[in-house]
């Protein structure tokens, strides 16, 4: 759970605004599990701007073809001192820090031919210019039947975790597979003896049959591309965490991509400075379903110019209580524009999220074991605090069609795109 600076500030983010966004967090959602503060890409080119990527940008290299912060973005790196100072003025905080990297090894070490740490090879010697990402022009691939392949993310990660990183979103990993890279910079995070978070990215056609090669090596791995404000890139991974979803666990969790919310599109690779272009019930309905298949939870929005009732929704405790404590989660039912969730928790406590896909309200009467529910307890919904009455049914009628008389009836009206979010306690 945290804070990524690409759906507000792309490849531009400041120190100074990476600095306000995790003093923000550490003064309001830390308390409710927020910790993890990430730069995103291109954090070595002084040359970055909104709306992509510049062609033969002059990165910052170090002696060894490693990547190191633009100083002139990120000042107290300055020196040769790199993240060093950001990721400890973030820890003071309570705050853990992340970067962004890419595959592979820049073109630019290449061209200079820099030597690799602790081998006689240099970059050129190990790069491989014939499995190169198609939408990021930094990097060459790297080519893994030679041993200093291996070396040179193993001095990257050493950098990184001297830097004191916690966190790292690796890019350009999982579309097409990159079985190779993958493994080697698991390997080469291994050797830090630092405990970093290695999260892949982007998770475009990723197939179940990855699994337990991503469970070995990754701690979260996304299953969608870039996920921006719009209903239909939402509604579009109802289905990927369906099938996604029961495989979540310490092993490995899948990631449906960080949260469009709040401010964002500032200086971004998408679109201009503007609140979230979701509604209120699809913003609910996104929290929902991440929370309900335990996704990890990376808000994109600026958090300071974010509205309160964003970062409200960010620290709803009875939502986040879902996330952090349920198991069994699953898809219980999909029919036109119903979907209905089901996960289990402690002391027979039970939750289930409805949703309504369609672009009308939907009135629903729900028969409570499709939802896991037995037909007494109490229901509350916890977006809104409210208690739903579960009305016993004793004969068949149209007043409750389709719940069966010795259960009960539990009624949901959900605006489009809407969700609710029910716990039934034992």
């Amino acid at each position: 759970m945290g804070w990524n600076s690409w759906d507000c500030y792309g490849t531009t983010v400041t120190e100074d605004e990476v600095l306000a966004n995790a003093r923000f967090m550490a003064e309001h959602l830390l308390p409710y599990g927020w910790d993890t503060v990430v730069v995103d890409i291109d954090w070595s080119d002084p040359t970055a701007r909104s709306h992509g990527y510049n062609t033969d940008a002059p990165l910052h290299l170090d002696a060894h073809g490693r990547l190191v912060p633009d100083p002139g973005r990120f000042p107290s790196s300055a020196g040769g001192a790199g993240f060093g100072p950001l990721a400890d003025r973030i820890h003071a905080l309570g705050l853990k820090f992340g970067i962004h990297t890419m595959r592979g090894i820049p073109r630019r070490a290449v061209a200079r031919r820099t030597p690799i740490l602790g081998t006689s090879v240099t970059a050129d010697v190990v790069a491989d210019d014939t499995n190169v990402c198609e939408w990021n022009p930094d990097m060459l691939g790297l080519d893994h039947t030679h041993p200093a392949a291996g070396a040179y993310y193993d001095s990257t990660l050493a950098l990184y975790a001297d830097w004191g990183v916690d966190f790292i979103k690796a890019d350009d990993m999982l579309w097409p597979y990159q079985a190779d890279d993958i493994a080697a910079y698991a390997r080469a995070i291994e050797r830090t003896g630092r405990p970093i978070a290695l999260s892949l990215s982007p998770g475009r056609d990723l197939s179940l049959s990855r699994l337990d090669h991503l469970r070995r090596h990754a701690t979260m791995f996304r299953i969608c591309d870039d996920l921006w404000d719009r209903w239909e890139d939402v509604e579009a991974n109802f289905a990927r965490f369906a099938r996604w979803a029961p495989h979540a666990g310490p092993e490995s969790w899948p990631d449906g991509d960080m949260l469009p919310l709040g401010r964002i599109g500032l200086r971004a690779e998408r679109g201009e400075p503007r609140d979230d272009r979701l509604t209120r019930p699809e913003r609910i309905s996104l929290l929902t379903l991440w929370v309900m298949a335990r996704s990890p939870l990376m808000v994109g929005g600026d958090l300071p110019s974010s509205d309160p009732d964003t970062i409200a929704l960010l620290a709803n405790t009875d939502v986040l209580d879902v996330h952090a404590r349920s198991t069994g989660n699953r898809e219980l039912f999909r029919e036109g524009p119903l979907v209905l969730w089901g996960a289990e928790g402690d002391d027979g406590v039970r939750w289930a999220a409805v949703f309504n896909l369609g672009d009308e309200p939907l009135d629903a009467v729900l028969d409570a074991g499709d939802l896991d529910f037995p037909p007494g307890g109490t229901v509350r919904e916890l977006w809104s605090g409210e208690q739903v009455p579960l009305e016993p049914v004793t004969t068949q009628s149209d007043d409750a069609r389709g719940v069966s008389p010795g259960s009960a009836a539990l009624r949901v009206d959900l605006p489009p795109h809407g969700a609710a979010l029910l716990r039934r306690d034992g």
